[in-house]
C-alpha cells in the first residue's frame, strides 16, 4: 500500500512538471499612454525551461478573433480605436504544449488639445493689458507654444512674428494697441517623444480705440433678435469717408463679408440679412478698406425668448430697460424670471428697470421662463463718468455763452465746426443742456442744435 502510495505521488508531482503552462508576460513600447498618431509595438515573451519555439496569438478585449500570430505586433499611427486591453498566448511550434493566457495590459491613446482663454477680457481699449493662456490639459509639462492670427478662414493660420515671446504658455500685450485687434489661436509641441498637437481653439481679441470714427448702427437696435426676422447693421461715418462694410466672425471661427451670407446684400455700407437662422449669430463690425477695425457688436439670433437689450456700453446714471419678449406673441401675462450672472434677481416680470446704472450693473443677463425656455445671455457693459468728460468741457461752453447773444453766436459756430458727432456719443443718453428758451439734448444732431438757435 506504501508502495503504490509512493508511486502515485511521484507521478502526479511528474505529470503536472510536464504539462505546467508557462504564462506569458506583454510589454507595450514606447509607453502604454501614447498619442494619436504615434507607433505602438505590442510583445509577447514567454519565459519556461528548455529551448523551446512558440507561436503567438493576440486578442484584444471585446473580440473573439485573433488578430496577430506574431511575437511582436507593431500598431502604426494609432488612433482612440486602438485603445483597450491586450492580451496574448502562446503553443509550442514542435510540441503540444500551449501556455496560459497573459495578463490583460491597457494601451490608451489620446489626443492632447491645446486650449486657448484670455484674461481678463477678449474686449479692450487701447492701452489695456491683456494675456492670452495656451493649455494642454491632463499634459501640463514639456510643451513650447507657437502662437497664430486667423486671416481668411478657419484653415489659414499666419505665426506670429514674435511667438517666442509666448513660448512658456502665456502670450502678454502689457498695452494693448488698435493692431492686437484679431483672432488667435496656438498649438503646442514635445520633443520627446516628438508630438505637436492641431491648432486650438480660436479667441477673438477686440481692442477699441477711445473715439472711433465710425459706428455701428443695428436695427433693430438690440443685441438679441429673433429667427426668421430681418436684420440691418450700418456703418455710420462720422467723417462721411466711404469703403466701409460690415464682416463678422461666426461661432465656430469663420470670418466673412456680409455679402457672402446667402440671405445677406452689401448695399455701400449697410448689410441687410433676410429672414435670419442661428448661425447669423456672431460679431459684427464695421471695416475699412485699408483694414482698420471698429465697433463690435455681438448679435444673437435665438428662436423662442429673447432679451431686449441696447447695443451699445450705457453710462453711469443712465436709466435702463430690459425687456423680456416672445416670438409670435407676448401676452401680458406671460412673465419669466430675470437673472444676473446665474443669480435670480427678480421673478415673474417681462421687464426690469434700472433707475440709475452704475459699475455695479456690469454682466451677464437673461430671462428664463417655465415652458418658452431661456434667452441667450447678454453682457451690459457699463461706462464710467470720467469717459464723458470731453462732452462736459464742449457743453459748458455752450450754458456759458448762451448768456451773450454775440459770444453765443461765435460759439454756436464754434461748435459747428469743431464737433462733428451726436452729443450722444459722448454723453448719457438722458443729457439735456438749456440756457434761457434754448435747450440742447444728448439726441440732438447739429441739424437739431441749428434749427433750435434759429427758432430762437
Amino acid at each position: 500500500t506504501v508502495h503504490t502510495v509512493k508511486t502515485a505521488y511521484y507521478f502526479f508531482v511528474n505529470y503536472c512538471h510536464c504539462t505546467e503552462k508557462p504564462k506569458p508576460k506583454v510589454t507595450i513600447k514606447p509607453a502604454q499612454h501614447v498619442f494619436r498618431g504615434e507607433t505602438v509595438t505590442l510583445r509577447c515573451d514567454i519565459y519556461s525551461e528548455g529551448d523551446t519555439s512558440w507561436s503567438y496569438s493576440w486578442y484584444k478585449y471585446g473580440s473573439t478573433s485573433v488578430f496577430s500570430d506574431q511575437q511582436e505586433h507593431t500598431l502604426s499611427s494609432v488612433t482612440e480605436s486602438d485603445a483597450g486591453k491586450y492580451t496574448c498566448k502562446g503553443s509550442e511550434t514542435e510540441g503540444s504544449r500551449r501556455s496560459q493566457k497573459s495578463d490583460a495590459v491597457t494601451l490608451r491613446v489620446s489626443a492632447p488639445r491645446a486650449v486657448l482663454s484670455v484674461s481678463p477680457l477678449n474686449w479692450l481699449t487701447e492701452g489695456d493689458p491683456v494675456t492670452l493662456i495656451c493649455e494642454v490639459h491632463s499634459f501640463s509639462t514639456g510643451w513650447t507654444f507657437s502662437w497664430f492670427t486667423l486671416t481668411v478662414s478657419p484653415d489659414h493660420y499666419d505665426l506670429l512674428s514674435d511667438s517666442s515671446r509666448g513660448a512658456g504658455g502665456n502670450y502678454t500685450v502689457s498695452s494693448a494697441a488698435l493692431k492686437h485687434t484679431g483672432v488667435y489661436a496656438c498649438r503646442a509641441e514635445r520633443e520627446k517623444p516628438v508630438y505637436k498637437t492641431q491648432h486650438s481653439n480660436t479667441q477673438l481679441l477686440w481692442v477699441s480705440g477711445v473715439s472711433p470714427p465710425v459706428s455701428l448702427i443695428v436695427s433693430p437696435s438690440r443685441t438679441q433678435d429673433f429667427t426668421s426676422a430681418s436684420l440691418s447693421l450700418s456703418c455710420d461715418d462720422q467723417s462721411n469717408s466711404t469703403g466701409w462694410r460690415v464682416r463678422r466672425y461666426t461661432d465656430d471661427g469663420r470670418l466673412e463679408d456680409c455679402s457672402s451670407l446667402r440671405r445677406g446684400s452689401q448695399t455701400g455700407s449697410t448689410c441687410t440679412i433676410r429672414s435670419t437662422i442661428t448661425s447669423d449669430t456672431g460679431v459684427y463690425w464695421c471695416e475699412s478698406e485699408s483694414g482698420e477695425k471698429h465697433h463690435p457688436v455681438n448679435i444673437t439670433v435665438h428662436s423662442g425668448v429673447i432679451l431686449e437689450s441696447p447695443v451699445h456700453p450705457v453710462t453711469e446714471g443712465d436709466h435702463l430697460i430690459l425687456r423680456c419678449l416672445y416670438q409670435h406673441t407676448t401676452p401680458a401675462n406671460l412673465s419669466a424670471d430675470f437673472y444676473k450672472d446665474g443669480s435670480l434677481i427678480q421673478n415673474q416680470t417681462t421687464e426690469t428697470t434700472i433707475s440709475t446704472v452704475s459699475k455695479s450693473h456690469e454682466g451677464f443677463y437673461y430671462y428664463k421662463h417655465p415652458t418658452r425656455g431661456e434667452s441667450p445671455k447678454s453682457w451690459i457693459s457699463v461706462r464710467g463718468v470720467s469717459d464723458e468728460h470731453s462732452c462736459m468741457y464742449e457743453l459748458i461752453y455752450f450754458f456759458i455763452c448762451s448768456c451773450s447773444d454775440t459770444v453765443h453766436d461765435k460759439m454756436l459756430l464754434f461748435l459747428f465746426l469743431s464737433v462733428s458727432f451726436r452729443i450722444s456719443d459722448l454723453c448719457p443718453q438722458h443729457t439735456q443742456f438749456c440756457a434761457g428758451s434754448l435747450c440742447i439734448s444728448a439726441s440732438d444732431s447739429h441739424a437739431d442744435f441749428q434749427m433750435l438757435q434759429e427758432e430762437r
